[in-house]
């Protein structure tokens, strides 16, 4: 669990937690699923020098709160809370789901300078498009029942993981309680199903967004944990985005694995968020 140093309260009384790092124009991290900011935390470092960069725990998440029922709205209402904690306007980081809450955000009017996403999980494609409801389906259902690590597994299951990798790394959390952590996050991963719109492209509502946005991904999917998904799942959603974004730019980058490396995304960051427009 990341332990962060700050607090604040949004819109609707929910606590939402946060680091602060560096100084000059804000930069606001968003992380993705089952990450309460951990994931994004090593870009903090490599931004500071010319941003004051804020990584939150997204509601639901590490020590942020949560207030039922979950909406949308209320994740945005969290975003617009820090930016005016941050001075007014910020640039946006988001990954993997974080990218479509950054997105929604600036299509509803958030005080967003310019935006990069890495790797947002829409489901393009007709061939991918049945296990997605079917996975939606089968989420809210245990969702539902109060029955979170069926939740988990689920997820695990639809990205690759065999039942026999899910039991090794079941085994294995439990020697450290990393599973019962990622059984607490498990919720948001039904959460994430609906700002992603049932992880279908909300074209009407990104083509409103007029901010510059990058558009980022790693290029082929190698990592076995996601293996179940097709090699250009990241690319295909991607590639769209960038076709319906009225000023987006599109980078695919050398980066083995779904997780932010710093080293390699931070100076693409800098040079985007530092470009005169």
């Amino acid at each position: 669990m990341n332990e962060m140093a700050f607090r604040m309260t949004s819109n609707d009384g929910t606590t939402i937690a946060y680091d602060r790092e560096g100084s000059g124009p804000a930069v606001i991290l968003v992380g993705g699923a089952l990450d309460e900011g951990v994931e994004n935390a090593p870009l903090a470092p490599a931004l500071a020098e010319h941003f004051t960069v804020y990584n939150y725990a997204r509601r639901g998440r590490g020590a942020s709160g949560f207030t039922e029922p979950y909406a949308v709205e209320r994740e945005i209402e969290d975003l617009d809370a820090l930016i005016a904690e941050a001075g007014g306007s910020a640039h946006l980081f988001g990954a993997s789901s974080g990218g479509a809450l950054a997105l929604e955000a600036a299509a509803a009017g958030s005080a967003i300078d310019t935006i990069a996403v890495w790797e947002v999980p829409y489901a393009v494609g007709d061939d991918i498009r049945p296990r997605f409801e079917e996975y939606i389906a089968d989420t809210r259902r245990a969702f539902d029942a109060g029955r979170d690590e069926e939740v988990l597994e689920l997820f695990m299951r639809m990205t690759g993981a065999s039942d026999d990798n899910i039991a090794a790394r079941k085994a294995a959390g439990k020697q450290t309680a990393h599973w019962a952590h990622s059984v607490a996050l498990a919720p948001t991963l039904v959460h994430d199903s609906v700002f992603l719109n049932r992880y279908q492209l909300p074209a009407d509502r990104l083509a409103t967004v007029t901010q510059p946005v990058l558009v980022t991904t790693g290029g082929p999917i190698t990592v076995p944990y996601m293996a179940g998904l097709p090699s250009d799942f990241f690319d295909r959603a991607a590639d769209e985005l960038t076709d319906l974004l009225p000023h987006a730019q599109r980078e695919t980058l050398e980066v083995p694995d779904h997780v932010v490396d710093p080293q390699t995304v931070g100076p693409l960051l800098l040079r985007f968020f530092s470009s005169e427009r």
